[in-house]
């Protein structure tokens, strides 16, 4: 039998750029020629790579007597992701990951490979409980003990619990889509294929993508005449809010996302949003007591959205969470001073880590008394903490957000 293209190529491809250029899967996709007719099929084995990092890791550790240099160890991945998680042909995988670590100019590779291919063996899980999760569940140790501490016994199912499908929030033409499988999200014409595939008109505005996180977000935000929504990019909860407030102003802090916010909108046929450049950290005395609404949906670790965004098990460190809270309560602070008296603010992240969420909130509250705590509802599944509503994955449609909400006295 002959093959025409080999099925590592492609992923390969985009692989090698996160995991040697340290760029995001989305861009590295997005800025990758790949095979059309076997696109899906590439996306599924980029994602899956990402997402059972760690697992693969830990059989390459235990079969290889010394760590393979970084584009051999990207190809062992390639094919052992395709041999344990899509039941590809043993024999087949082997070949095609031969075939290109030849292409690749390290012939004297090609050997190991092969070799490994062939041999190696599925090692035990360690006996210690939170190494073995990290194993079992692919996500660094770090996170593991950090979500362990905070729920315990759900720590499997909030990092294992994958991704529900693509959300598809209608603007018109339902009709035409939802008589494919479908979950039904709380929200009116709000709904969760499995799969979905773009075309005509979603360039209308007929309808757009948007997680059930975000929409739940916007969903539990009171209507108002006008709304800040800082940290905005890539527009869609500015989009959505346009429909039930007078005037959005939405900013954000480099031009080309401010350029994206732009798109979102006219894509949408949205008129009351304007985008604007402005570091939320930064106070801007035109904006002083000017809204009646403050969103912050603020930079965050993203814990709560890697079933959908794997490269974040990559590349965020666990140092990176103590420096982000700081961002966070420095974005909550300063645009504290935007609301006007009576008017909410309110804060939202991606985020299941605690110390994002209610700890952030309980900071804000103690330097800020001029604001009094209010707890936002909800249709969206989700826990009450002692300051906000957390969403989790494993009770809220695949979903790990979080939202407190302030009225300033």
């Amino acid at each position: 039998m002959t093959y025409l293209t080999n099925p590592l190529c492609d992923p390969y491809l985009v692989l090698i750029k996160v995991y040697g250029g340290g760029k995001f899967l989305k861009q590295a996709m997005a800025e990758t020629p790949v095979e059309p007719l076997n696109k899906d099929r590439t996306v599924k084995i980029c994602y899956g790579v990402l997402e059972k990092d760690v697992y693969l890791e830990h059989i390459i550790g235990a079969n290889a007597k010394k760590q393979p240099k970084a584009a051999i160890k990207l190809i062992l991945k390639i094919a052992l992701y395709m041999r344990e998680f899509m039941q590809k042909h043993d024999y087949m995988v082997v070949d095609f990951a031969v075939q290109l670590t030849k292409k690749l100019g390290k012939d004297g590779a090609a050997g190991f490979v092969n070799a490994f291919l062939r041999s190696y063996k599925i090692p035990p899980l360690p006996a210690k409980t939170d190494e073995a999760l990290s194993i079992e569940c692919s996500a660094p140790l770090w996170l593991v003990k950090k979500i362990r501490r905070s729920y315990k016994g759900e720590t499997r199912e909030i990092l294992s619990t994958p991704s529900q499908g693509v959300c598809v929030r209608f603007v018109s033409g339902k009709e035409e889509y939802i008589s494919k499988p479908h979950i039904k999200t709380p929200f009116d014409n709000a709904y969760i294929f499995e799969n979905f595939t773009r075309d005509e008109n979603f360039f209308t505005g007929a309808y757009t993508f948007q997680s059930v996180g975000s929409i739940a977000i916007c969903a539990a935000i009171s209507p108002c005449q006008r709304l800040l929504d800082a940290c905005a990019a890539p527009g869609g909860k500015s989009v959505l809010l346009a429909e039930k407030c007078g005037e959005i102003t939405s900013t954000e802090l480099h031009p080309h996302r401010v350029e994206l916010i732009k798109q979102y909108a006219s894509r949408m046929g949205i008129k009351n949003i304007t985008a604007a450049q402005a570091d939320a950290t930064a106070f801007n005395p035109d904006f002083e007591n000017a809204f009646d609404a403050v969103l912050c949906d603020a930079p965050c670790s993203g814990t709560g959205v890697i079933n959908e965004n794997p490269d974040i098990k990559l590349f965020r460190k666990e140092g990176d969470v103590a420096e982000l809270c700081k961002i966070q309560l420095e974005i909550l602070s300063n645009c504290s001073r935007y609301v006007k008296s009576g008017g909410t603010l309110y804060y939202s992240t991606c985020s299941v880590l605690p110390e994002e969420n209610d700890s952030t909130v309980y900071g804000f509250l103690q330097l800020h008394p001029e604001y009094a705590l209010v707890k936002p509802v909800s249709q969206l599944p989700h826990r009450q903490t002692p300051f906000g509503l957390q969403f989790l994955p494993h009770i809220s449609l695949g979903a790990g957000f979080y939202l407190a909400a302030f009225k300033k006295q």
